[in-house]
Order: structure tokens, then C-alpha cells, then sequence
């Protein structure tokens, strides 16, 4: 049963990134499977000199028995590790023997030392301080982002306390969240309020944002094309009175056209001034008579 059920197990594929994750993963499978002892302190010595208590109170065929089945979970171990590395990182554990000489190497190398991992821990740290939701950013996304990192810094044993994770949402989330943050801050205890709490009521948020934005949409949309009708209307009207006003004899309106009104033979008035009509001869003020030129009565 223990074989079958192994089976089913999917180890992950350490590439030579992000070790600190790979290494809880196979811890815990370690453990589901009953074998993270023998990882973690190796098999126990078996000969004639140096025997342990449980051999001493058995039979040697007891003790036989044990001994192999010992060392097929000790071979076990060793296989799930060895397929649980890609071709480039094994042959740093080809010429181990045992599950903890494995274990043992690729810890070694790739957890580091203590000033290494000091100097990660202080990045980490930094970029803790300095991250902020962007602008136009999702909120499931943004959280997404921040708890990748508060899980690294975890793997460096840095573990944050549920308010200070409370304050860093509040203070880091874009402008559109200050109304609701002002409002859990000034309503809750910042010291007692568990951080899901909060996260589900900024998801309640996000989701009034998302109907708000869609109802803006809908009705933009039906004023657009009410505008639309409209306009299309207007030109129309416009178009129709344009095309009256074109019809003007001489570039000049009908309505500001006057008719002729006739001030005697000859003679068309316009205002104070005599315009002479076509094939006619005006009439002279001296004489009243019907000539051209200037009258020879003058003065």
C-alpha cells in the first residue's frame, strides 16, 4: 500500500532555483511517506560491534530483517531525491550512498551560509518595504505578489507578525482603496483584526469598483447613441434649412430683396437718387425735361 501510494505522490523538480521552496515540498512528502528520519539523521549503524538496543533484545534474523527494511526505505529516500533533481544537478548527488549524503550535499550548496542568507534576508526585507499595488493593478493580483515574498522571507525564517502584514496592505494599496482603508482604520483594532478579515472586506470593495465601472460603461454606451439619433436628426434639419437658405438670386436673400417702386417715367427710385433705367432718358431737374448731359439751363 505504501508503494502504490507513493506512486501518486509528484515530487518537484529542483533546476537550481528557488531551493528553500523545493526543499519544504520534499520535506513534507518526506514526512507523508514516513521517511524523513531517515533523511534527516541517516540509518542506524547494524554490526556485530555496535548494535542498538532493540537488536540486542531480538534474534539475529530479527535484526537481519530489520536491517533491509531499513535500508529499502533508506534506498527509497534516496530514489525520490535523485528524480527529483534535473539531469544538470545530478551528478552533484550521483556518487551519494545514502538519502541523508544526498540531502546533506545539495543543502550544503544551496541553502548557504549564515552571511549569505543574511544578505538575502536583508533584499527581501527591502523589497517588503518598497513594494506597492500599481496603479490599473487587480487587487487579487497585487496580494498574490506580496505573499510570494512574505513566503521567501519565511524560508529565511523571517516571520512577520499578523498586524505588521495588516499595516503593510493598508498603507501600500493604490489611491482608489484611502476611502475603505481610512475606514478599517479608524473602525477596527489594527492589533486584533486578522489579516483575512481585512483582505475580504478590500475584495468586497473590488467588487463594487467592477459594478460601478459597468454601469458607467452601459450608460456611456446608451448616451452615445441616443446622441448618436440625435445628431444624425439635427443634420438632417440642418442639412434641409442649409439648402433653402442656398436658393439666393444674386448671393442675396429673398426676404431682403426689395421690389421696385416706380417714381415716374423713366425713372426707378432707390433712396434719394435716380438710377437710369435701360433706353430711357432721365429727367432733368432744370428744365423737367427728358434728355442726356448736362442741361444747357443750368445756372
Amino acid at each position: 500500500m505504501a508503494g502504490s501510494g507513493s506512486s501518486e505522490v509528484r515530487t518537484p523538480i529542483f533546476s537550481g532555483e528557488n531551493y528553500e521552496f523545493w526543499r519544504i515540498k520534499m520535506v513534507t512528502i518526506f514526512k507523508s511517506l514516513g521517511l524523513w528520519g531517515l533523511v534527516e539523521k541517516g540509518t542506524p549503524v547494524f554490526d556485530s560491534k555496535m548494535k542498538t538496543k532493540k537488536v540486542e533484545e531480538s534474534s539475529e534474523e530479527e535484526a537481519e530483517a530489520e536491517m533491509c527494511a531499513v535500508l529499502m526505505k533508506d534506498a527509497k529516500a534516496l530514489g525520490i531525491i535523485q528524480n527529483a533533481v534535473s539531469d544538470q544537478i545530478f551528478p552533484r548527488i550521483a556518487n551519494a550512498d545514502s538519502a541523508k549524503m544526498a540531502w546533506t550535499l545539495l543543502y550544503s550548496e544551496y541553502h548557504g551560509g549564515d552571511q549569505v542568507r543574511s544578505v538575502k534576508l536583508q533584499n527581501l526585507r527591502r523589497e517588503f518595504e518598497y513594494m506597492r499595488m500599481r496603479e490599473g493593478e487587480q487587487l487579487t493580483a497585487y496580494l498574490t505578489r506580496l505573499n510570494e515574498l512574505i513566503n521567501q522571507m519565511k524560508t529565511f525564517g523571517e516571520v512577520l507578525s499578523n498586524e505588521r502584514l495588516v499595516q503593510k496592505v493598508l498603507i501600500s494599496l493604490s489611491r482608489v482603496y484611502d476611502p475603505i482603508c481610512l475606514v478599517i482604520e479608524n473602525t477596527k483594532s489594527l492589533e486584533t483584526i486578522e489579516l483575512q478579515e481585512v483582505i475580504a472586506i478590500l475584495k468586497s470593495q473590488e467588487q463594487r469598483f467592477d459594478l460601478h465601472y459597468v454601469d458607467i460603461a452601459e450608460k456611456a454606451f446608451g448616451s452615445f447613441s441616443i446622441d448618436q439619433k440625435g445628431q444624425n436628426k439635427n443634420n438632417a434639419q440642418s442639412g434641409s434649412a442649409k439648402s433653402q437658405k442656398s436658393w439666393k438670386p444674386n448671393n442675396k436673400p429673398w426676404e431682403s430683396r426689395q421690389k421696385p417702386q416706380q417714381a415716374g417715367a423713366g425713372q426707378i427710385s432707390n433712396g434719394s437718387h435716380s438710377v437710369q433705367q435701360d433706353g430711357v432718358k432721365p429727367q432733368c431737374k432744370v428744365c423737367s425735361k427728358f434728355h442726356y448731359g448736362e442741361c444747357r439751363y443750368k445756372g
